[in-house]
């Protein structure tokens, strides 16, 4: 009898067990927004981030542009930097540099959302998905940087080459960083763009995304806070790999506290994708079936 008790005790052990392994794999293959880990691939805390962030200098946080939970943490970031009363500047690549008199006139409130549409480059989804950084800018006083270089001039250095934005004239130049704009085909991002671009257009193609990175770098340098740091919002291929602008940044000012939040998306959220891991000082997964934003 006690030799049968002891067989059932154990058959019913055996069934939480799986049970309890079985909850264990539904609990993990539930919808969830998105997964955070460090850059050794380690699950981390939210919090985690924010407070890594509150001690940088700059912060580069990495999207993919029509993913709606990767906008919706840039403002979340920026609204519990604002909780522990840090104040930072903040920019990015979806507004170009000679926009910058306008975006600081919405910020100031003298033009609408229709005057903005108007006089300046943006882009199909911005009001779904830049414009309300923007507002969290305009509401709480906080600069907002427009960064990038105006894509006339990224085109000209595919035609051109960096050398020939020495043409250009002073008044360009003033969107521009200081020339000539240093540049190191070997680094990895850019070499894997000449094969991209399978032999069309040659170091031009990369010089073009080079102009990019290095006049991002430039408006950040050159709008840096005090006591806060500037984040800065970009396509994840412009800073993962401490590639991009964060290489410029350190061209620029070589003891810069960069902080780099890479994205990337993926079916199983448990885990982080190997070749993911470490290219940035973050990683935020969101799921591939998250709904696009365009």
């Amino acid at each position: 009898m006690k030799y049968i008790l002891s067989i059932c005790t154990l058959l019913f052990a055996l069934d939480g067990v799986a049970q309890a392994r079985a909850l264990s794999k539904a609990l993990a293959d539930s919808p969830r927004a998105y997964a955070l880990f460090d850059d050794a691939g380690k699950p981390v805390a939210w919090p985690d981030l924010v407070e890594a962030a509150r001690e940088a200098d700059v912060v580069l946080f990495g999207e993919y542009h029509d993913d709606p939970v990767m906008h919706w943490l840039q403002a979340e970031l920026i609204h519990d930097l604002l909780a522990a009363d840090i104040r930072p500047a903040l920019g990015a690549e979806m507004l170009e540099a000679d926009d910058q008199l306008v975006v600081d006139e919405f910020l100031a409130g003298w033009v609408s959302d229709d005057k903005l549409k108007a006089a300046a480059n943006l882009w199909p989804n911005h009001f779904t998905d830049y414009h309300p950084l923007l507002e969290l800018a305009k509401v709480h006083e906080l600069p907002f940087i427009a960064t990038n270089v105006p894509r006339r001039y990224a085109s000209y250095v595919y035609r051109h080459g960096l050398a020939g934005l020495e043409e250009l004239s002073e008044e360009a130049k003033a969107f521009l960083p200081p020339l000539p704009v240093p540049f190191d085909i070997t680094l990895p991002g850019y070499d894997a763009m000449l094969a991209m671009g399978g032999g069309h257009g040659g170091e031009t193609l990369p010089m073009a995304q080079a102009i990019k990175d290095a006049t991002m770098a430039h408006f950040i340098l050159s709008n840096l806070p005090e006591g806060a740091p500037f984040v800065h919002f970009n396509g994840a291929y412009h800073s993962q790999d401490g590639e991009g602008i964060g290489w410029y940044l350190r061209e620029g000012q070589p003891d810069l506290d960069i902080l780099t939040i890479h994205v990337h998306m993926q079916s199983d959220m448990s885990a982080p994708e190997d070749g993911e891991v470490g290219r940035g000082d973050f990683l935020l997964v969101t799921h591939e079936r998250m709904t696009r934003t365009h």
